[in-house]
């Protein structure tokens, strides 16, 4: 929970919002011009009544009545314009402000690193991008311009009541700050309220998504009552929280409406009392006048604490997002080097990184690769294998070092123009749901479908792709759930063949995969990795034995490097790790 919780309203976090108005000037300018012809509307109406009350109806004019009446109309059909145009585009200011800051969030997640991610929960940025944003609208649609209308309502309804009868005003003021105590009180306790809520529902969200997203590990592994409860657990605390904001509303509307009743009751019995003793003789339209002019005055002043929740949760929620827009945490992309073409050559020079601070991952790799080279990387899992992938792409800064492309630094690399030229076969493929057409351009408007198929025959998936119900525009689902792993990889494959890079890394995992698909993969690890460089994560021996060089990690250090046989010679690491692993493939 922030340390501001109980801050009644953040002038500063306010005012970044409005920053968001500027490029909607007119309309907001529009808006709160409606607000303030609504406050005038609404208080024109107690001084008709009074007016038909005390002259027209009490000295039996029926002209006047009849413009009075007609008057009292004009004003309601200015007041349901005003009304009209104030809804509306309250709500479009709204939409707009959470469209553009909703693109500013999803631009600065896009440039953040893996790190990010891998610290961040995926429900709770769904969160800050959905939900939040729509609680960011309702600050302008429900809360900062309905407050000031009602604000405004109020002050004029005050003057107007001095205006009128000030000794009636007095009785109405003396009971104001009991309404406005409890209003106060009110505001703190729901922003605290809302805080708590708003964690509980980003919990919820995040726990849903994970469940649901990983819903086979939980019925393979029966934890389907054990994941239940805590569900139970998890949906009690966000009940509680709602409800502690339900108690706040019970407490204080009550309140609220028995202090404007007692309000009424008392400026009618004092009201009676002067006509009884004749002290004023035109009491009755003035009594009417002020009962309708408290339900403007204290009316308000119940909304506005009711919208001042709205506001709250807008604020609150602003605050959770701007926190998002501010993190510091993307890639420096100050590199200006670009080349059209690079030949591939790669050189990792002691290069030392640690995804923690205190934990160093790679101690100090150097190695090279030549263009055109195809170099397996092989060791036991954790030995630092994927990092030099990530390193590579600069998905993470390194503590040390340098990683050189081309003989020039990858940080001096304009960062797209860097990863245009490499092209990645991960182990875990993520498909979009969409078509596999555009799974495999990406939307790329350079690359048509008559590329695809052609690629598609070159490297041996087109038969595949095209037996499925329509062929390349047939939809993969959410994360390719419609296709098997082996078909996501091939597909993968093509992804990275038809981008046409410079620099190739696989991530072979062919463990879960068919006979078939691993033919079908092999095929197309061949054709694909032909005449440019090449990294292979290796996990089958095939691609171990064709590679140019093999680079053997343990634990964040390069122990051997060389051929298949120059390897085996040696009788070390490599050596155990071939007959432990290897060879079993071999005789299978």
């Amino acid at each position: 929970m922030d340390k501001d919780s109980g801050k009644a309203f953040d002038t500063r976090l306010f005012k970044r919002l409005l920053a968001y108005t500027k490029p909607y000037k007119i309309t907001f300018y529009g808006v709160a011009l409606a607000a303030i012809l609504l406050s005038v509307f609404a208080i024109l109406t107690p001084l008709i009544v009074k007016k038909i009350i005390d002259e027209a109806i009490k000295g039996n004019n029926e002209e006047m009545l009849l413009y009075l009446t007609i008057a009292m109309l004009v004003v309601l059909l200015g007041q349901v314009i005003c009304q009209l145009a104030f809804n509306y585009y309250a709500n479009w200011l709204g939409e707009s402000v959470i469209k553009d800051i909703r693109i500013d969030l999803f631009k600065k997640m896009l440039s953040f690193k893996m790190k990010y991610f891998d610290n961040s929960s995926l429900g709770v940025l769904v969160t800050r991008a959905v939900a939040d944003m729509q609680r960011i609208g309702e600050i302008f649609s429900q809360g900062f311009f309905v407050i000031v209308a009602d604000l405004l309502k109020m002050v004029v309804a005050a003057v107007v009541m001095l205006f009128i009868n000030w000794k009636l005003s007095l009785i109405v003021f003396a009971l104001l700050p009991i309404i406005v105590y409890a209003t106060r009180w009110f505001q703190k306790a729901m922003k605290v309220a809302f805080t708590e809520v708003r964690a509980e529902v980003s919990n919820l969200n995040s726990f849903v998504q994970e469940r649901i997203t990983g819903m086979k590990i939980v019925q393979l592994f029966t934890r389907e009552k054990i994941e239940s409860d805590k569900f139970r657990e998890i949906n009690e605390k966000h009940k509680k929280a709602w409800l502690k904001t339900v108690w706040y509303n019970s407490i204080f509307f009550p309140i609220a409406e028995i202090v404007s009743s007692l309000t009424v009751g008392l400026i009618v019995w004092y009201g009676g009392l002067q006509n009884v003793a004749n002290i004023t003789t035109d009491i009755a339209g003035t009594i009417f006048a002020f009962i309708m002019l408290i339900d403007l005055l204290f009316r308000p002043l119940r909304q506005i604490a009711d919208k001042f929740n709205t506001l709250q949760m807008g604020m609150v929620a602003a605050n959770r997002v701007f926190k998002i827009l501010d993190t510091d945490s993307h890639i420096q992309n100050v590199g200006s080097f670009e080349k059209d073409v690079v030949s591939g050559d790669i050189k990792f020079d002691n290069v030392r990184f640690g995804y923690l601070e205190d934990e160093e991952v790679l101690h100090g790799v150097t190695f090279d690769v030549k263009a055109g080279e195809t170099v397996a990387i092989v060791g036991a899992t954790g030995a630092g294998k994927s990092t030099i992938i990530n390193l590579l792409n600069r998905f993470y800064e390194i503590n040390s070092g340098s990683i050189m492309v081309d003989g020039v630094d990858i940080k001096e690399y304009n960062l797209s123009s860097l990863r245009k030229h490499i092209a990645v076969v991960l182990q875990d493929v993520f498909l979009f749901a969409d078509t596999i057409a555009n799974n495999i351009s990406l939307k790329d408007a350079t690359i048509s479908v008559d590329d695809i198929e052609n690629a598609a025959k070159a490297i041996g998936v087109d038969e595949f792709i095209s037996s499925l119900p329509g062929g390349y525009q047939y939809n993969v689902k959410e994360r390719g759930t419609m296709l098997s792993s082996g078909q996501r990889q091939l597909i993968a494959f093509l992804r990275a063949y038809v981008s046409n890079p410079s620099i190739l890394i696989l991530d072979e995992a062919t463990s879960s995969v068919d006979t078939y698909s691993e033919q079908l993969i092999q095929l197309a690890t061949d054709k694909i990795t032909q005449g440019r460089t090449s990294i292979v994560i290796a996990h089958r021996l095939a691609t171990i034995k064709k590679a140019d060089k093999i680079i053997v990690m343990d634990a964040g250090n390069i122990v051997e490097t060389g051929t298949h046989k120059e390897l085996l010679k040696k009788g070390g690491y490599y050596s155990n790790l071939y007959e432990a692993q290897f060879l079993a493939e071999e005789v299978a």
